[in-house]
C-alpha cells in the first residue's frame, strides 16, 4: 500500500513539470468554404413499395416538377412530360387550360385513358359515363407527377393507360405561416397569379392556395378565364394516425374559335370560324383521407371522395364550311345548341398494406376494395339563344336528349410482392370488377321502348410483374396485366333517328405487356422498354338495316387493335466545373398501331380496315433537350418532333372538304426556358415556346368540338416571378 502512495506522490510531482515543459498549443485554421451544385435530377422512379401501393416491376416515372425549367402556367405537355418517352399530346384546348395526354397509342382526349388522381384522390369526372378529367389543377401547386403504365393498373383501376397522379406541395413543416406567390405575364394577354399559405401548428397542418388566370388566346375568338382553389387540412392524431380533409375546385370558361379547313389553315392559322361558341367545366372535388399505421409492418388507408360539378357548352355546331352569319331576313344569328352534363360521382377506397417475413426476406401484400356510385345527367340539343355571350338559357322548353347514366361498381383487388431471393421479386395480382350501368331518359327523335340500355361489368383481371436488380446500377423489369374500358355514354347514345345502339355491346378489354431495362454507368443513365398493347372490342359505327330494310347506322363493337412499340430515355449528366453542370437527354418512342379483325362504316358500306394504322398514333415521337446550369443560372432547350398520323381508320391522306379527315402532318417544335434563382426566396424565369413559330395541329376531330383542323399555338413568350416568404 505504501508503494502505491509513493507512485501517486511521484506522479503528482512529475506531471505538472512535464506539462510546463510541453504546454498545449492552440492553432487557429483559416475557414474553408466548399461550393458545389446540388444534383437537380428531375426524373426519378417510384420505390418498390410506397405507401399502400406496389410499384416494383412496373414502368413508372416521377417528374420532380419543382426542379424543371418549364412554362408551368402555360402547362405545355411536351415540356412537363419531356423525359417521359411515348407521351402524345393534343395541343388544341388553349394555353394552360387542360392536359390532353396519352401513351402507347391511346386517345389523349383529356387523359381519359388514365386513372387520374390528385394526392391519391380520383378526379376523372365519371369513370363509367365520361372518364375525362375536367378537374384542372394549376402546375404551380404541384410538387411532382407520378405516372405508372397500364401494367400497374390492378391496384387502382382497370384503365389501359395506367395511373397519372399529381402530388401537391405539402405544408411548411417548420413554420406556422409560409407564403408563396407565382406570377406570370405573357403573349396574347396571358396574366396569371398563384398564391398559397401553409404551415404547421403542433398537430395541425394546413395548405391553402388560389390561382386565377386570363388569356386572350393565340387564335381570334379564343379568350379564356380560369380560376382554381384548394383547402387542405391535416391533423396528426398521433405519429401513427393522420387525418386529412380537403376541398379543391377548378373552373374555366373558354371561347372556342371553331375548326378550320385545310385552305383556311394554310392562309391564316390564327383565324376563327366561330365567335359564339363556349365551353365551361366547373368541378368540385371534396375528400377525406385516413392514414393509419397499425404496426411496424401494416398500414391502412381509407379515402372517400366525390367529383361534383358540370360541363356546359353553347355552340353553333356546324362544319367549318358553314359560316356563322346573321340571317338577312331576321337580322339575327341562328340559334345555338346548348349541352349540359352534371356529375355526381362518389368513390370510397379502402387499402391495406402488410409486409411479412418469407424465406428470410420481407414480402408485401396490398389489398383492398373500391366502390363507385355515379350518376351522370346529360342534357343535350337544347335550343339556345341567338346571342353572342356564354348563355345556357333555352328559348324553347325541353331538351333533345335528357338522359341519366347511373353506375354502381364494386372492385376487389389484391397484389403480393414475393421477395424470392436477393435482388429478385415477383408480383402476382388480381382485380375483380363487378357492376352495372343503366341508361334511362328520353330522346325526342328516338322510340322510348328502344332507349333503355343496361351494361353489366363483370371482369376478373390478372397481372404479373417481376424485377431483378443485377446490381445497384442495373435493373430489369417486366410484366403483363389485363385491362378493360367500359362502354361510356357517347358510345351508346344514338346521334339521330337513323342510328341505333347494339343491345349486346361489350366493354373493351385487352392487356399490356412490357419488358425493360434501366440503369446507370458513369455519367449515363437509361430506361428502355418494349411493349405490346392489345385493345379488343373497340367501339364505333357500322352500316346496317332495320327490320323494315331501311339503312341505319349501328353503334357497336367494330374490331380490335394491336400496338407494338419501344420507349427509350437516355440521358447524360456532366459536371463541367465547380459551379456548372450539363444534362442532355433524348426521350424517343417508336410505335406501330394496327387494326385487327376490324370494320368501319364508309358511306353506305362497311369496309374492312385490317392492317390499317390506328388514328392519332404517330410512328415516332422524339423529345431531345439539354439543361445547362451555372451557379444560380439555368437554361433548358427542348426540341420536339412528332411524326405524321391519320385522322380516321380508313387512313385517308387527302383532306376532306371540312378538314375532318386527312393526314395530320409531322411537326417540329423548339422551346427555350431560362431560370434565375436569385435567392432561396426569389426566382425569375423567361419562357420561349415554339420559338420558330411553327404552324401545326395535332388532331382533326370528326365530332366535338367541331369537325376540322384545330390549330395549336404558335410562338408565345412569358415571364414568371416566384416569391417565397
Amino acid at each position: 500500500m505504501k508503494r502505491i502512495y509513493l507512485v501517486l506522490y511521484i506522479l503528482a510531482l512529475v506531471l505538472p513539470a512535464l506539462a510546463q515543459e510541453n504546454p498545449v498549443r492552440t492553432l487557429t485554421l483559416d475557414s474553408v468554404t466548399v461550393e458545389g451544385l446540388r444534383n437537380r435530377t428531375d426524373l426519378l422512379h417510384l420505390a418498390p413499395v410506397q405507401n399502400t401501393y406496389l410499384f416494383s416491376g412496373k414502368k413508372n416515372e416521377v417528374i420532380e416538377l419543382t426542379r424543371k425549367d418549364v412554362a408551368l402556367t402555360e402547362k405545355y405537355g411536351r415540356q412537363i412530360f419531356a423525359k417521359v418517352p411515348g407521351v402524345f399530346v393534343y395541343d388544341m384546348d388553349g394555353t394552360g387550360n387542360q392536359v390532353n395526354i396519352a401513351t402507347r397509342g391511346l386517345d389523349p382526349h383529356r387523359g381519359w385513358e388514365f386513372n387520374i388522381r390528385k394526392d391519391g384522390v380520383l378526379t376523372n369526372s365519371d369513370m363509367y359515363g365520361y372518364p375525362a378529367s375536367h378537374y384542372n389543377i394549376p402546375m404551380e401547386a404541384v410538387e411532382r407527377i407520378e405516372l405508372v403504365r397500364g401494367t400497374g393498373s390492378l391496384q387502382y383501376g382497370a384503365q389501359f393507360g395506367g395511373m397519372l397522379s399529381y402530388v401537391s406541395k405539402q405544408p411548411d413543416p417548420d413554420r406556422p405561416l409560409a407564403f408563396e406567390s407565382v406570377n406570370t405575364v405573357g403573349s396574347y394577354g396571358l396574366v396569371s397569379t398563384y398564391n398559397s399559405l401553409s404551415g404547421t401548428v403542433r398537430k395541425f397542418r394546413y395548405s391553402v392556395w388560389a390561382n386565377k388566370k386570363k388569356l386572350d388566346g393565340y387564335r381570334q375568338n379564343s379568350r379564356s378565364n380560369y380560376d382554381a382553389e384548394n383547402v387542405s387540412l391535416f391533423y396528426d392524431v398521433s405519429k401513427d394516425l393522420h387525418l386529412k380533409l380537403e376541398w379543391t375546385h377548378s373552373n374555366y370558361l373558354i371561347q372556342l374559335a371553331g375548326p378550320l379547313t385545310d385552305a383556311m389553315f394554310r392562309q391564316d392559322p390564327q383565324a376563327a370560324t366561330r365567335s359564339r361558341n363556349y365551353y365551361n367545366p366547373d368541378i368540385h372535388v371534396p375528400s377525406f383521407t385516413l392514414d393509419w399505421n397499425l404496426g411496424d409492418h401494416t398500414q391502412l388507408k381509407l379515402t372517400t371522395s366525390a367529383v361534383l360539378g358540370s360541363r356546359g357548352s353553347v355552340l353553333f355546331d356546324k362544319p367549318a364550311t358553314v359560316a356563322d352569319t346573321i340571317n338577312p331576313s331576321t337580322l339575327q344569328y341562328s340559334n345555338r345548341q346548348v349541352d349540359l352534363d352534371q356529375y355526381h360521382s362518389y368513390t370510397t377506397e379502402l387499402r391495406l398494406q402488410h409486409s411479412y417475413p418469407l424465406f428470410h426476406r420481407r414480402s408485401t401484400l396490398v389489398g383492398g376494395v373500391q366502390y363507385m356510385n355515379n350518376d351522370l345527367h346529360r342534357r343535350q340539343m337544347g335550343r339556345g339563344t341567338t346571342g353572342t355571350d356564354y348563355d345556357l338559357t333555352l328559348v324553347s322548353p325541353g331538351w333533345g336528349r335528357d338522359l341519366h347514366f347511373k353506375t354502381r361498381n364494386l372492385a376487389l383487388f389484391a397484389e403480393n410482392r414475393w421477395a424470392l431471393f436477393k435482388g429478385f421479386s415477383l408480383n402476382t395480382g388480381l382485380r375483380v370488377e363487378t357492376g352495372q350501368s343503366d341508361m334511362r331518359g328520353t330522346i325526342t327523335y328516338y322510340p322510348a321502348n328502344e332507349l333503355p340500355t343496361t351494361i353489366r361489368h363483370r371482369f376478373p383481371l390478372l397481372g404479373v410483374n417481376a424485377e431483378y436488380n443485377l446490381n445497384k446500377a442495373l435493373n430489369l423489369y417486366g410484366g403483363w396485366s389485363q385491362a378493360y374500358r367500359p362502354v361510356i355514354f357517347k358510345d351508346i347514345v344514338p346521334g339521330s333517328v337513323y342510328e341505333a345502339t347494339d343491345k349486346n355491346l361489350k366493354d373493351a378489354y385487352g392487356y399490356n405487356l412490357e419488358a425493360g431495362v434501366r440503369g446507370k454507368w458513369q455519367n449515363l443513365s437509361w430506361d428502355v422498354t418494349a411493349f405490346r398493347l392489345v385493345y379488343n372490342n373497340r367501339l364505333g359505327t357500322l352500316a346496317s338495316t332495320d327490320a323494315a330494310g331501311n339503312l341505319t347506322v349501328l353503334r357497336t363493337n367494330t374490331g380490335d387493335s394491336h400496338t407494338h412499340g419501344l420507349e427509350m430515355l437516355v440521358q447524360g449528366d456532366f459536371r463541367l466545373g465547380a459551379k456548372s453542370t450539363l444534362n442532355v437527354f433524348t426521350a424517343t418512342s417508336f410505335m406501330d398501331a394496327r387494326y385487327r379483325n376490324a370494320r368501319v362504316k364508309s358511306g353506305q358500306d362497311n369496309v374492312r380496315v385490317d392492317g390499317n394504322k390506328v388514328e392519332s398514333v404517330p410512328n415516332c415521337i422524339s423529345r431531345n433537350g439539354a439543361t445547362f446550369q451555372f451557379s444560380f443560372f439555368s437554361l433548358t432547350a427542348l426540341y420536339s418532333y412528332t411524326a405524321d398520323s391519320f385522322a380516321d381508320a380508313l387512313n385517308a391522306v387527302e383532306p376532306s372538304p371540312s378538314g375532318a379527315t386527312g393526314l395530320v402532318s409531322a411537326y417540329h417544335l423548339f422551346d427555350l426556358n431560362i431560370s434565375l434563382n436569385l435567392s432561396k426566396r426569389l426566382r425569375l424565369q423567361l419562357n420561349g415556346n415554339n420559338l420558330f413559330d411553327a404552324h401545326y395541329f395535332t388532331k382533326r376531330p370528326q365530332f366535338y368540338p367541331g369537325p376540322g383542323i384545330w390549330p395549336s399555338d404558335g410562338r408565345t413568350l412569358s415571364a414568371t416571378v416566384a416569391v417565397k416568404l
